[in-house]
């Protein structure tokens, strides 16, 4: 198992990737395989849709598993926290994807009518690696907050 990142993870390794697309009178085709462009290998993924409008999905973060986010169709908001800053990121286009890397805790929110979140991940599922309590997650990622004092 890797390494914790939670007292490392940074936002700034956070990033939107953009997905060759592939335009064609009947239609755009985006392609995700396995090379050096990604940063990490995919492993699993799975995809959230029929999310209740007000809705929120994640309030998570995990120990080793990177993941990219995508909105496959629609649109939501993506709200990033590292344990010192916060960034939100509108996502709405299927060929970008939101890179998170572990340790960073992410809320999913504003998700238009008919969206389908796609997420690619690093890992196989593991419930050892997620972190669900916020105040834990404040404990792991503590020793940022006292460095920038």
């Amino acid at each position: 198992m890797k390494p914790d990142r939670h007292s490392v993870s940074s936002l700034s390794e956070c990033k939107v990737i953009d997905f060759p697309r592939h335009r064609h009178q009947r239609g755009s085709l985006t392609a995700v395989q396995n090379d050096d462009t990604l940063p990490f290998a995919i492993k699993r993924v799975f995809y959230i849709y029929d999310v209740p409008v007000g809705s929120e999905r994640g309030g998570h973060s995990h120990f080793e598993m990177e993941e990219l986010i995508v909105a496959a169709a629609g649109g939501f908001t993506v709200t990033l926290f590292d344990g010192r800053d916060t960034r939100r990121i509108s996502l709405n286009r299927p060929c970008e994807a939101l890179y998170v890397p572990a340790g960073i805790w992410r809320v999913i929110d504003d998700f238009s009518s008919g969206s389908i979140c796609l997420a690619l991940a690093s890992t196989n599922y593991d419930p050892d690696d997620y972190v669900y309590d916020y105040d834990r997650y404040l404990s792991l990622t503590a020793s940022k907050r006292e460095n920038n004092d």
